[in-house]
């Protein structure tokens, strides 16, 4: 995929932050819209599994970021829902949408010398099929999932891990997240926290977690990633 890099929006509500060499990304929410594709996923996982009746997809929401095994003991269904749940995430993954203005982003912040990681809430390989099939795994230096860690988000150990194989330390790394769980994942390893509200299910729940800048759109993140001098 051939794009050209972009420059930062006036629209930033972000208070600039010290100059970062990396910038850690949450897949869903952040990088991809993945929500009707999730539902569809989790309805048939619901029926095949549970039965009959509404699945309860808008609690399944609330706790986005999450491993999705962690997910179904929090809300008490069955772990079974996870092979079909995987099943048709897989079948379906050529339906999920990549927001606007994403490739523009991740294309100025390679030029800028910038590495990048994922630390997703999904399992590693399913993450690096997705991102395969959007055309956006060639983008990220390491992807990294919640069964390839001790402790998933919101301990500290996702984004720790993807530190140090960019080998970098948590001052010159920012997180981009659309949860809470990404919030205290990266707050929990010192790094630096910035909300993506273009896609969040509930913004004054992330707001409340105290990031270190608001973004409303994928091009205001280049404020606070200024180019790498030699790039």
């Amino acid at each position: 995929m051939t794009t050209s890099p972009v420059e930062p929006s006036d629209t930033t509500t972000a208070t600039l932050i010290p100059v970062r060499d990396a910038v850690i990304f949450d897949l869903d929410g952040v990088i991809v819209d993945s929500l009707a594709v999730m539902n569809e996923a989790f309805t048939r996982a619901y029926a095949e599994v549970v039965g009959d009746g509404p699945a309860p997809f808008e609690e399944y929401q609330r706790h986005q970021g999450r491993y999705f095994t962690d997910i179904m003991e929090i809300m008490g269904l069955p772990l079974e829902m996870e092979e079909p749940f995987v099943r048709e995430s897989y079948r379906l993954a050529k339906e999920v949408r990549v927001f606007d203005g994403i490739v523009e982003l991740l294309t100025t912040l390679r030029a800028r010398g910038l590495r990048l990681a994922i630390a997703t809430g999904k399992a590693g390989e399913r993450a690096r099929s997705l991102l395969d099939v959007l055309g956006l795994l060639p983008y990220f230096d390491h992807v990294i999932g919640s069964d390839e860690i001790p402790r998933p988000k919101p301990a500290p150990d996702i984004v720790l891990h993807a530190l140090d194989l960019l080998g970098v330390t948590a001052e010159r790394a920012v997180m981009v997240g659309d949860a809470p769980t990404d919030m205290a994942s990266a707050q929990g390893a010192g790094v630096s926290t910035a909300a993506a509200v273009w896609a969040t299910i509930d913004e004054e729940e992330l707001l409340a977690c105290g990031p270190d800048v608001v973004l409303r759109g994928p091009a205001d993140l280049l404020a606070v990633c200024p180019a790498i001098p030699g790039h």
